[in-house]
């Protein structure tokens, strides 16, 4: 018996409810349960959506995880097509195809003959097949992380200045490496990407790869059992730009994976190709890494991203919305900007809500509505703790100015606050300890070290002092 369009859709929305990960309950209720099944016909799917933006998020997002659930329903020939109200009032609709976004890529690659024995050897590529002459190199790249779609600021400059030197020529500037290093949701693999992209604009003959270092990992780990190891290192030779996105994941663990990217970082640097790393530290902060491979991170420049002020918040809000097509009054987008502080990702999520509960409840967006969901998004959304926070909480328990923390005095009372605040902040906040130094007090790291030591010792032999601790500790966590 064929199914029914409702069969095939409710059936899909269980494989998408397998797969959306965190937060699970919470995107599929914005996200697919206002979608309503139209029709089945020829083993085309059809889906009605609230709203063009919701077609547009849907296939920005979701599009592979739509794809994966309608091929298991109708095979591999299976397609899935929208229907898209397009008016508030009556429901006017208009048909879309799924499209999907085409990549970034390179031009094939020509493999350099006598790699190994001297005779010819066809080069396996790690991330498609091997057994081809020639191989096309794919970029990885993410086409929607554009150096003209990342909001400048105080918080960015130098690493967005950088990059844009590196695409511009890359390999020959003295920013290779070049590390981008930042705390979650700050914008380093939009960055790392945007460099990718525009180099691609600037010079259409170089080879640019984009990969995660979990993926890199996993690809060499899969040359090693294939007996290909060999093979895959001079695969990655071949680039002329490499990005490699989170490098810290390769702490403390993959001695052998990290020896094969020694090997290939000192071949493309020789060799005047470009290098791009990030990672969620400064250089100095990452422990695990082989030490000669950690000292050639520091041959170039590192630079960091840090939290956007207020009005580098309100400049990335007003570009998203700018690029969505989407108007919305300036109180709104102000209210977001000051009450969504802690990074770029969270930000842009509480913008995609306030829109999808607008276009869902067919509300205008007001600063009412956007009240509404702050509220419910920051109670929904665990809180980052920031040293300005930390800082804060803990001038207010011992009763002193905020500006205490900053200053140089030694009084006693201002010493052990400032201690506190730098032991919470390594505890509890993703800072390195540099930055944590320079906001409290223009400190050194070493400074910072020796606090959070004294912390330690004075909590195990002073009652009242541990009673502090134990106080902080949750009034921080609340």
């Amino acid at each position: 018996m064929e199914k029914s369009y409702k069969t095939v859709w409710a059936n899909c929305l269980e494989v998408i409810k397998d797969n959306l990960g965190e937060d699970c309950e919470k995107l599929y209720k914005t996200w697919f349960a206002p979608i309503k099944p139209v029709q089945l016909e020829n083993g085309a799917l059809t889906i009605e959506v609230p709203s063009a933006f919701y077609y547009e998020y849907l296939e920005e997002h979701y599009i592979d995880l739509l794809r994966k659930a309608i091929k298991l329903e109708l095979g591999p020939k299976g397609t899935l097509k929208y229907s898209i109200v397009m008016d508030q009032i009556s429901p006017i609709t208009t048909t879309a195809p799924s499209t999907g976004k085409q990549a970034v890529n390179n031009r094939p690659k020509e493999i350099p003959v006598n790699l190994n024995d001297g005779s010819h050897k066809d080069m396996p590529n790690p991330l498609v097949f091997p057994g081809l002459a020639k191989v096309k190199i794919p970029s990885q790249l993410n086409e929607n992380y554009t150096l003209e779609n990342f909001v400048e600021g105080d918080c960015n400059r130098l690493a967005r200045s950088a990059g844009y030197a590196v695409a511009k020529n890359p390999g020959t500037t003295s920013f290779n490496p070049l590390l981008i290093y930042g705390g979650v949701g700050l914008g380093k693999t939009h960055l790392a990407n945007a460099i990718g992209i525009k180099a691609k604009e600037n010079h259409p003959d170089k080879v640019v790869l984009y990969v995660t270092s979990e993926t890199f990992l996993q690809q060499f780990m899969t040359a090693g059992r294939d007996g290909r190891t060999n093979d895959f290192i001079h695969y990655y030779q071949m680039v002329d730009l490499l990005i490699v996105d989170d490098i810290q994941f390769w702490a403390n663990k993959a001695p052998k994976t990290q020896e094969a990217f020694f090997h290939i970082f000192n071949h493309l640097h020789q060799n005047n190709k470009q290098i791009i790393i990030t990672s969620d530290k400064a250089p100095s902060e990452l422990a695990g890494l082989e030490p000669r491979l950690l000292s050639r991170l520091k041959w170039g420049l590192s630079a960091d991203l840090q939290a956007p002020d207020v009005e580098t918040r309100m400049a990335i809000l007003k570009k998203k919305l700018e690029n969505e097509g989407i108007e919305m009054p300036h109180e709104v987008i102000e209210y977001i900007a000051y009450n969504i502080n802690t990074n770029v990702r969270e930000l842009e999520g509480a913008l995609i809500s306030l829109i999808a509960q607008s276009s869902l409840n067919k509300k205008q967006i007001t600063i009412d509505l956007a009240k509404q969901m702050i509220d419910k998004f920051v109670k929904s959304t665990s809180r980052e703790i920031t040293i300005d926070y930390i800082q804060k909480v803990v001038c207010d328990y011992f009763n002193l100015p905020v500006d205490s923390i900053q200053s140089h005095t030694r009084k006693r009372e201002i010493v052990q606050a400032r201690q506190l605040t730098m032991y919470f902040a390594k505890k509890l906040t993703k800072s390195s300890l540099a930055i944590i130094g320079l906001q409290c007090g223009n400190k050194d790291h070493a400074t910072v070290l020796h606090a959070c030591k004294t912390v330690a010792n004075l909590a195990e032999t002073d009652k009242q002092f541990q009673c502090w601790v134990d106080e902080l500790d949750k009034k921080l966590k609340d």
